[in-house]
């Protein structure tokens, strides 16, 4: 039961301090995180589509307290998709957002969120790419979505997250596939009380299957988002039976983890978009990779008496 632990250390600013400071925390997060600059992403981006793969690029550091803040996060955001136009990468390169970063959780957040992340989106279409609004805690959910539907007027190819340990989801997947969304399926990565989520895994991972089913039959774009070789299979056999071509539907993953199997999906042609963060501001972030997988944790933990 570490994931919660974990997840409640990414919200303390002493447990920052510490992560940030341990010797081996610089080389541990350089597996999760592309870099702090453009300058760092942009190699990668063309390394990775010259691969085959697409991407989809994050600029990390939603835990903002001021307007000027998220101001900032607009900006970095537009400073990205202007290094992407230059070298000719927006069509293989997507945005993901967290609204949080663009003022959500600030007075009047709703508003300033959705003012902030329209010259983004505005942006990204005008390179031929999109954005996809990423799902954070349950309580920024309807925000998230109505952000979503009032972009999607003049951008229909913004696309948003669900997660499958909400009980709210699958509610959520009829709506959106029926409107042709794109969407972005992932099991959650917030701790979040029993009252709203699924807290046993077998039943998350149930929950996730019935609703890539929901999307796959649906009108809309799924994308799958998991490294469960289990769960990749079965979404491959749901989009054969629900009679979507290799273009209708993609696999997603994060930067850093089961790169084989990216490059193996590739290869057989599937859409692979990989999720690639990078930024100074990397703390939250990772810790929600250690939540994910104990198997992280560990690995994190070895560096750090390795190098100690």
């Amino acid at each position: 039961m570490l994931g919660p632990v974990i997840l409640a250390a990414s919200r303390s600013d002493k447990m920052r301090r510490l992560v940030s400071a341990a010797p081996g925390t610089k080389q541990v997060v350089a597996r999760f995180i592309a870099g702090e600059t453009v300058d760092d992403v942009v190699p990668i981006v063309s390394e990775l589509s010259g691969r085959g793969l697409e991407v989809t690029l994050d600029v990390v550091g939603e835990d903002i307290t001021t307007v000027e803040q998220s101001y900032a996060a607009r900006d970095a955001y537009l400073e990205l998709i202007g290094r992407l136009k230059e070298l000719g990468l927006g069509a293989r390169a997507e945005m993901s957002v967290k609204l949080s970063m663009f003022g959500q959780s600030l007075a009047d957040g709703h508003e300033l969120a959705l003012a902030n992340v329209r010259p983004v989106v505005e942006a990204a279409a005008e390179i031929g790419t999109t954005v996809t609004l990423d799902a954070e805690d349950h309580t920024t959910l309807d925000s998230m979505f109505a952000i979503h539907e009032e972009l999607r007027k003049d951008f229909p190819q913004t696309g948003c997250v669900i997660q499958a340990y909400l009980f709210r989801t699958e509610d959520d997947a009829r709506r959106l596939a029926a409107n042709g969304s794109r969407v972005r399926i992932v099991k959650g990565a917030y701790k979040e009380p029993a009252s709203v989520a699924i807290q046993d895994k077998p039943e998350i991972d149930k929950a996730y299957v019935r609703i890539m089913k929901i999307l796959m039959d649906g009108e809309g774009y799924p994308m799958i988002g998991s490294h469960d070789p289990r769960l990749i299979s079965i979404g491959q056999e749901l989009a054969r039976r629900a009679g979507r071509k290799l273009d209708e539907y993609e696999f997603q993953m994060l930067y850093g983890i089961r790169s084989e199997e990216q490059n193996r999906l590739a290869a057989e042609g599937h859409r692979m978009r990989v999720y690639t963060a990078y930024g100074t501001d990397w703390y939250g972030y990772f810790m929600r990779r250690l939540a994910e997988k104990p198997a992280n944790l560990l690995f994190f933990v070895r560096s750090i008496l390795t190098k100690g």
